[in-house]
């Protein structure tokens, strides 16, 4: 059921994003007197499930659903179906002057920005937003061992970052990994107050370590063993709380996991206290140092939650802001994708659908649009040909040179272009495929 619901959102939210997006082109294009010769939600190759025609545009909706398109008279599109043999008619997409084939180029981008902009705007002014004070993480943080090496302990309270009281504490990750930060003032446990340098590249190490850099500390229960598990094997329940790993103590969720993953493929003795009683369970671990048990825990066990709610005006210039922060945080992390860790982590549409949650949630689910929007715009404008960045490439080079490319080399330039875009296709998808076979 759960993957049913999480399938549904995001057929609704592309299907949302799609339409808006060809609707970016297809209006300018009406505007500039172009004939538009179809309208389609996702792709109709070979039949459509349903199709209606008004006017010279017919509208449908196709069974491959990879995208939509809007096709236009005189254009070389993904399609390559267009005869350009004759000669240009008025009402054609290359009869028309460079700087209207670019805002119809541009159109479907500049849309999908609007919309990821327009949302978080609304997500404000409808729902506010919830954020975590410093010193109000209950248990403080872990460091990962990465930012243990740079004198961060576990069980840190994080007071200033940049010397700068942070609005939501929980930001520090999204601050350390997308945003860079300098220094970050912590409470060590023991009462002092010392400020710690983050040096450049810090970012890079934590994501080749695979690390997060800061986890909330929290106890908590054993919420589901895992059939056919180690755990299962030996005994462990739901509800179980583990409080020592061979007779080292382990108060909290993190302590657990750690020093389990210390002893991988070993036997370890777990103690756990299951009701009033403590139990002695011996498990072996696996190759990763896992047991096959998953924490139960709820946010207001960890954290205290504020909540600020946003006027009209106000939630527009802070909903830019989070538009322009999404913008700039995915544009930021390509960097990671051009190692070898990364290329293993790009997704496909089974990544994207695991972005939603598993009930149905109208606020989570705006967010997740509002995103996902703001990434389809960027990918969108991308210099790949058979992308909308393609061709504006190609028309900006005729803008500044005062020569269009001949329609043999877009052809060409197209074929090329969707060759790139199903190979990237197949193998995002194949990825998510091996992580579900594999449990990854």
């Amino acid at each position: 059921m759960e993957i049913l619901i999480k399938g549904a959102q995001l057929l609704l939210s592309l299907s949302i994003l799609i339409i808006l997006h060809e609707l970016g082109h297809f209006l300018p294009a009406k505007w500039f007197k172009i004939r538009v010769e179809k309208f389609y939600l996702f792709f109709d190759a070979g039949f459509s499930l349903f199709k209606i025609k008004k006017g010279e545009t017919e509208y449908g909706i196709g069974w491959l659903p990879l995208g939509g398109y809007v096709k236009i008279a005189g254009m070389i599109d993904e399609s390559l179906d267009n005869e350009l043999d004759s000669e240009p008619q008025p009402w054609e997409f290359r009869s028309k002057p460079a700087w209207q084939r670019l805002i119809i180029m541009v159109g479907g981008v500049v849309v999908n920005l609007i919309v990821g902009f327009v949302i978080y705007m609304m997500l404000l002014f409808v729902w506010g937003l919830d954020y975590v004070q410093p010193g109000n993480v209950y248990h403080g943080f872990d460091a990962s061992p990465v930012m243990e090496e740079l004198g961060f302990q576990d069980g840190d309270q994080i007071l200033k970052i940049d010397g700068e009281v942070p609005f939501s504490v929980l930001d520090v990750n999204k601050k350390l990994m997308i945003f860079g930060l300098s220094n970050i003032e912590v409470e060590h446990p023991d009462g002092s107050i010392e400020t710690i340098n983050v040096p450049e590249g810090t970012d890079m190490k934590l994501f080749l370590a695979g690390e997060k850099g800061f986890t909330e500390r929290f106890v908590a229960n054993i919420d589901s063993v895992v059939a056919d598990r180690p755990a299962e094997e030996a005994g462990f329940m739901k509800g179980d709380i583990p409080i020592a790993v061979n007779n080292e103590a382990t108060p909290y969720w993190t302590d657990f996991t750690e020093t389990i993953q210390q002893h991988k493929k070993e036997k370890v003795t777990v103690s756990v206290l299951r009701d009033t009683d403590t139990l002695d369970l011996v498990v072996k671990t696996d190759e990763d140092g896992k047991i096959g048990v998953a924490p139960g825990v709820e946010p207001e066990d960890v954290y205290k939650v504020d909540h600020k709610d946003y006027g009209f005006f106000e939630s527009i210039g802070k909903g830019f802001g989070y538009g322009y922060n999404t913008l700039y945080g995915y544009v930021a992390q390509f960097k990671f994708v051009f190692t070898a860790k990364g290329s293993t982590g790009i997704g496909g549409f089974g990544a994207i659908g695991g972005m939603f949650p598993n009930e149905w949630n109208w606020e989570l689910f705006w967010e997740r649009t509002a995103m996902i929007s703001i990434i389809l715009a960027f990918m969108n404008i991308l210099p790949i040909p058979a992308l909308d960045g393609g061709h504006v490439l190609f028309l900006l080079y005729e803008i500044i040179s005062g020569k269009a490319p001949s329609d043999k080399f877009l052809t060409r330039a197209q074929v090329v272009g969707m060759i790139i875009l199903l190979g990237l296709l197949l193998y995002a998808n194949g990825l998510d495929i091996y992580r579900w076979i594999t449990g990854g």
